[in-house]
């Protein structure tokens, strides 16, 4: 298997929002290729292409710490920021668990280094707070979440170079 990892194209957001869709299916997380669109914005966003297949995704954009995306509207203001929000991270289901998701976290934390961003930061959802923990990241437990994220909903962070280290 041969993987890339490189910025979505316009081909690539049909393929962005299936992944989406089938990652959130039995949640209120799905945002839809609109929503999605909106958060790339910013530019740090990147597919993972395994063999010509989109196999994954990570969508980011610059928000002040402990704030994050409202899920229920599109993006509309670009944030100047120093803290990069990894805003989503979807490997395909068949190959979830084999470490494609922690590449493409380490890709980003080495895309946001060369960015120059000093903090990232996460809302985690459906149970991976342990994922994120592995690859660097600590809760903010206090952090107030809407209900959108879902009951079980941490915010974490991590500061770009203690990521980048772990991460590389």
């Amino acid at each position: 298997m041969t993987d890339v990892i490189r910025g979505i194209t316009e081909a690539d957001w049909p393929q962005v929002a299936a992944l989406e869709a089938g990652a959130y299916a039995d949640t209120s997380l799905t945002e839809g290729e609109a929503g999605l669109r909106s958060r790339a914005a910013a530019g740090t966003c990147f597919v993972l292409d395994l063999d010509g297949r989109l196999a994954g995704y990570v969508l980011a954009l610059p928000y002040p710490m402990f704030r994050y995306p409202d899920l229920t509207r599109p993006e509309r203001v670009a944030h100047r920021s120093p803290n990069l929000h990894l805003h989503d991270l979807v490997i395909s289901a068949p190959l979830r668990r084999s470490g494609l998701g922690s590449r493409l976290v380490r890709h980003l934390t080495h895309a946001a280094d060369a960015r120059g961003y000093r903090t990232m930061s996460l809302i985690a959802v459906a149970g991976k707070e342990p994922f994120w923990r592995t690859n660097g990241y600590q809760p903010h437990p206090g952090a107030r979440l809407p209900a959108g994220y879902g009951g079980d909903a941490v915010y974490m962070s991590a500061p770009v170079t203690s990521a980048h280290r772990r991460a590389g």
